[in-house]
Formats: structure tokens, sequence, C-alpha cells
């Protein structure tokens, strides 16, 4: 028997097209017990492809019509300041036409930078490369001082994309310095947000990553100190560390638990209740993603296998081997044209049945720089 065009189907597409010719395709029961075959239809079975362990699962679910569920995080993707940020390269883009100079990726997600790229957006690391007169956006992590008066200095007409609620850290840790209190930062070395807010207070900043690092502080327990927090870290990422600040210090004071990014917590809690109803989280998002890699830490110390993916290409079909259900939620700068991607992969994996667990509603949007705005 010859099947050669046939070879190179997936193995569902192979069994519905037996199935339509009325052969008797799978050679067990959904119970893994043998069952009669023809010669013919045996005959077409031996032709296949050997799969592996587990494929027969696959076919009874096509079979019987169970698709694999897909549950949906509510919230998950673009966050209020991402959608400002991107926003304001692309009317800029519109109002001054062609190129824009970006200061580092505008957010953390190469599907939108490409695309902000193809429209006629350059991005660099120093503003060294960008020409005299050129317009220059900053990105949504925010930037140093030394930064903005560099741009001054050269007199750069800058738009600055910096999210509100980072913009509101720089002015909290400002107040406190300004207080006399010697100033603590939670966040994560190296992030540009967090050298941002370093590079904005006008006197040292100690930066603490971990409890241990607030034991290794050699500051006096009476000392007047405050702290603040990188936003990407959600209230449950710095309890413990604030705890051992407390505990420290007799004097300290720091933000309301209400100025932690809403968008943070949110999606945070989000993934935690996908977890309760998925056996694999997929995290749609940048793998320089701060808040992407957490949702995924997240998933896999609740017990639940999670992995970080860029889009559909990414998506390795052993990860579903055992699953009957999958969560997909996506980082702050993941926009939703990627979950859609992914969804697409795992639909030409087998079928899948989408729903979105009911969640809470963000309707927060952010202005835009009065020189985007004016008529």
């Amino acid at each position: 028997m010859i099947l050669s065009p046939l070879e190179t189907l997936p193995f569902c597409h192979k069994s519905l097209y037996f199935h339509a010719l009325g052969a008797q395709i799978p050679s067990r029961n959904c119970d893994g017990a043998d069952i009669a075959t023809d010669v013919a239809t045996s005959d077409v079975w031996s032709a296949l492809p050997k799969r592996p362990q587990g494929i027969e699962r696959d076919w009874c679910n096509l079979r019987n019509g169970r698709p694999m569920e897909v549950f949906l995080a509510q919230p998950r993707g673009f966050c209020a300041g991402v959608v400002r940020a991107i926003e304001i390269v692309e009317r800029a883009l519109e109002k001054y036409g062609p190129p824009v100079y970006v200061r580092h990726e505008i957010v953390h997600n190469k599907h939108v930078v490409e695309s902000l790229k193809k429209k006629g957006a350059i991005f660099v690391e120093d503003l060294s490369e960008v020409p005299a007169k050129a317009v220059t956006v900053f990105s949504a992590h925010g930037v140093a001082r030394s930064v903005e008066e560099e741009a001054e200095a050269r007199d750069l007409p800058v738009l600055n994309a910096t999210c509100p609620l980072v913009t509101k850290v720089h002015n909290q840790g400002k107040r406190y310095i300004s207080k006399g209190r010697a100033l603590i930062l939670i966040g994560h070395a190296g992030h540009p947000e967090v050298e941002g807010t370093m590079g904005q207070v006008p006197g040292p900043v100690l930066l603490v990553q971990s409890v241990q690092d607030v034991a290794e502080l050699r500051l006096p327990s009476d000392a007047p100190v405050a702290y603040i927090t990188q936003t990407t870290l959600s209230v449950d990422d710095t309890r413990d560390i604030i705890a051992a600040l407390q505990a420290k210090f007799t004097d300290i004071q720091g933000p309301d638990i209400r100025d932690i990014c809403y968008a943070t917590q949110n999606r945070q809690s989000a993934v935690r209740d996908l977890s309760k109803l998925v056996d694999v989280i997929l995290v749609v998002g940048a793998a320089n993603s701060s808040n992407s890699n957490r949702l995924r830490e997240i998933g896999t110390e609740v017990g639940v296998a999670s992995y970080l993916i860029a889009d559909g290409s990414e998506l390795n079909p052993d990860w579903l081997k055992d699953a009957k259900a999958v969560g997909i939620t996506a980082g702050a700068s993941a926009p939703e044209v990627l979950v859609d991607d992914v969804i697409e992969a795992l639909r030409r994996i087998r079928p899948v049945s989408v729903s979105v667990v009911p969640g809470r509603e963000e309707n927060i949007e952010f202005r835009l720089p009065a020189e985007l705005t004016a008529g």
C-alpha cells in the first residue's frame, strides 16, 4: 500500500482521513483493550508511522468529541502603562514622521518592538546614538536623571513614556530622601526600572532582592529608613522582604499597599486562580520580561507545570502529553495577538475548547503627553 502523500500529515489528520473512508483506525479502544479490525484496516494501521505512547487517547478524545480545555486568565496581557507607551511611539511617528528614536525597548516584548521598527522607530541603548534634534522617547521603564540631563543638554525633543506608576515610585523615593531617611529599594539588580529609579533619587539607594539582603544591611536598628518597590513586583513578591525590614528597623516608612502596581498584582492573582483548573500553564511573554517570568514562577510554585513562550512557534507538544486542561496567561507587555497565536498552535496539535476564567476587570487609562494631544 502506497501512502506517501499521507505520511507527512499529522496523526489526527490521518485518522480523520481514514475515518471518512469508513476505516476503523485505532487498534485499541479508549480503555486500551484490543478491538477487532478487518484485514484492510489492519494493513492501513500498520502502514502508519509509529506514534508515542498515549496517542490512542488523543484519537479517542477526538473521536468522542472531547477537545482539550483551554482556560484564559483574566486579566492578562497589556496593562495601561504599556498601552500608553506604545501609543506614544505610534503617535509620535504619525505626528513627526519617521524616524523616532526610542531609548531601550519601549516594553520588553520582541513582537511589539519589531512592529514599531517596521513603522519607523529606531531603538537605541544610549543617547549618543541619537542624531541632533531627533525626536526621542524614553521607555516605559523610566530613566535616570542623568539621562534626562543629557537629553536637555543636547536639546533633544523628548517624549517621556515612563509608566505613571513608575514615576510615582520615583516621587515617593525623593520625598523620603528629603525627610532625611535612608532609602531602600526592593527590586531586581540590572532591571532598567531599578536603574532608572536609583538614578532619579538624589541620594544613596540601598537595593535589596531578598530577606538575606535585609539581614546584611549595615544600618542601626533605630535609623530612620523608608522603602520603595519595583512596580513589577506584587504584594506577594515583596511581603517577606517588607516583613524582614519592619522587624529589623524600629523607625521605618513605606508606601501604602494600594500603591503597588495594580497590573502586577492582578495578573499574579489571576494565574493562581488559573492554576486550580489546569494541568499546564503557558505564559506568553518575553524572556527578559520580569513580570512574565514571575507568572511562570508562580505556576511552578503551586505545583503546575508552567512554561514561558514568546509565541505559538515555541510550543512543545510534549508539554501537553498528559494534559486535559491548559491555562494561558500573558505578561503585561505581551499583546493579545500572541495569545491568539498560541491558541492556534494548540489547535494544530488537537481540538481545543476555549473559555475565559472570570477575573478582575481593568478600566484604567493613562493620559498621553500634551505634545501628542494638542490639536
